[in-house]
């Protein structure tokens, strides 16, 4: 696509990314972020995470966008749940979480 629909298309895109993240900060972001503020070796682990996202979407060469942020997050999200995982109702964001939540976490302190 090229002119007026390519430029329809990338604001669809933007918009339904920029809605994925936003589910995605209300159901574990604000609450994970704001814990890491106060838990050193769960900001530790969002970095490391967050590091490792921005390898996988060459984001040392690239702009990280929502459309990519979205589209890894919700990668990561249908690979775990078709392997078993669920999100957990209730989280302590005070002890060590799974690798799914903490990656999920990395996309949202990339986004912010």
């Amino acid at each position: 696509m090229t002119g007026f629909l390519s430029g329809i298309s990338a604001r669809s895109a933007t918009k339904s990314a920029r809605s994925v993240l936003a589910s995605l900060m209300a159901s574990i972001g604000a609450a994970g972020l704001d814990a890491a503020a106060r838990h050193p070796g769960l900001l530790a682990a969002i970095d490391q995470h967050a590091a490792a996202i921005r390898d996988s979407l060459f984001g040392d060469m690239r702009e990280l966008t929502p459309v990519h942020l979205a589209g890894y997050a919700e990668g990561v999200r249908e690979a775990a749940v078709e392997h078993g995982w669920r999100e957990p109702e209730a989280i302590d964001w005070s002890a060590a979480q799974d690798w799914v939540l903490t990656r999920l976490l990395a996309v949202c302190a990339l986004a912010r």
